[in-house]
């Protein structure tokens, strides 16, 4: 939430090795990262839940259901875009400076969404007579606070916060490679060796080295981190080789999602193919450039909104459906769609008034020395 999978897309990069000196501003990417966000929303409020505690998703919403089964691949596409970006935004810096970024990037936003949530789901359920899902303790609020739940065996206060321990490993995974000195050669190789354990591990369950290697999502983290390489060096047929074989991979494991699903109704594979060959298609244009030149600032918003949002969104957005289903009795449409136009104007209220003013402080606190002194990667 995936998420987060949530990294700036308007870090100053090198567009090649041979012009250098000329930063882009990927705004491509965050309209990119926004739709993926409401796909994953669609997919929550449309098909994993009861909206009255009792009848399925298709029982509302029988045409729309079977279409926003596949936003789950949201999820997917902000594993392969973080791969990309993390990567981006990693080349050049310090471990210090990596950390320092994430943890200002993650924080702010996410401690808001965790007190948030808690609060709403406690207060909500009382009216609307059908709560959502248990409301959590004090200490399971404290415990999320650090992102570390999961590990720490802490029931998540939103389950849609399990894509930021994913996000985490992989963060502490480039964290060694920058510690390493990161270069094309070196990226490529551990990337090569990566997606080899990531496809052999399985045969293997329960292997502790899984929690590290995090087989079932690799291929899109790898795949991300030779986009960014492709970008550097767009002749390189090992490149190339490794996309493909990273391609390939997550076909199967998309399978094995879709296959996973069980919302109630038949889910074909097809399409969940198609699309995410869609999303490999889209985040390999940007990487080579195809959207350099893309000037729609109004994009720059849409990606600040990506990240709050998806905190937000699915326990807060259930309370607030079904509340309103309650009193009102309007069409599941209609109140989804009022749910994501709240949630979408409180998460331009966290990032307005407390990622932006918080964030800074953060790094500051960090890297123990001024903003200005840092290089901004």
């Amino acid at each position: 939430m995936a998420l987060a999978i949530e990294d700036r897309a308007d870090a100053a990069i090198p567009v090649r090795p041979a012009a250098e000196h000329r930063p882009t501003r990927l705004l491509a990417l965050d309209g990119l990262r926004l739709v993926c966000a409401l796909a994953v929303a669609g997919y929550h409020f449309g098909d994993s839940w009861r909206l009255d505690g009792v009848r399925p998703p298709a029982h509302f919403l029988p045409d729309a259901a079977p279409v926003l089964i596949y936003g789950f691949l949201g999820v997917e596409v902000f594993f392969l875009i973080s791969g990309f970006v993390i990567c981006m935004s990693g080349w050049g810096q310090t471990v210090r400076g990596f950390v320092a970024s994430r943890v200002a990037r993650l924080y702010p936003a996410f401690w808001i969404g965790v007190v948030g949530t808690a609060v709403v789901v406690a207060v909500l359920p009382v009216t609307a007579g059908v709560p959502v899902s248990g409301v959590p303790t004090v200490r399971a609020v404290a415990v999320n606070l650090t992102m570390l739940a999961e590990p720490l065996n802490t029931p998540l206060v939103d389950t849609v916060y399990w894509t930021l321990w994913v996000e985490l490993r992989f963060y502490l995974i480039v964290a060694c490679l920058i510690g390493a000195g990161l270069t094309d050669r070196r990226m490529r190789v551990f990337g090569t060796g990566w997606l080899i354990v990531a496809v052999v591990l399985p045969a293997f369950p329960g292997a502790f080295l899984a929690e590290i290697v995090i087989p079932d999502f690799a291929p899109y983290f790898i795949a991300g981190m030779t986009m960014f390489l492709l970008r550097r060096s767009p002749s390189d047929w090992r490149l190339w080789a490794l996309l493909a074989c990273c391609w390939l991979v997550s076909l199967q494991r998309v399978e094995v999602r879709a296959l996973d699903l069980k919302p109630g109704f038949a889910v074909p594979v097809w399409p969940a193919m198609v699309l995410l060959t869609i999303a490999y298609a889209l985040l390999l244009a940007i990487a080579l450039g195809a959207t350099d030149r893309l000037d729609w600032r109004w994009m720059a918003t849409a990606g600040a909104l990506t990240y709050p949002f998806y905190l937000l969104h699915q326990r807060i957005g259930y309370s607030l459906i079904r509340t309103a289903h309650a009193h009102t009795g309007l069409p599941a449409w209609v109140l989804i769609t009022g749910a994501v136009v709240v949630l979408l104007a409180a998460a331009w209220l966290v990032h307005r008034l407390v990622e932006r003013p918080l964030a800074p402080l953060l790094r500051r606190r960090i890297l123990g020395r001024p903003d200005h002194l840092r290089r901004d990667r």
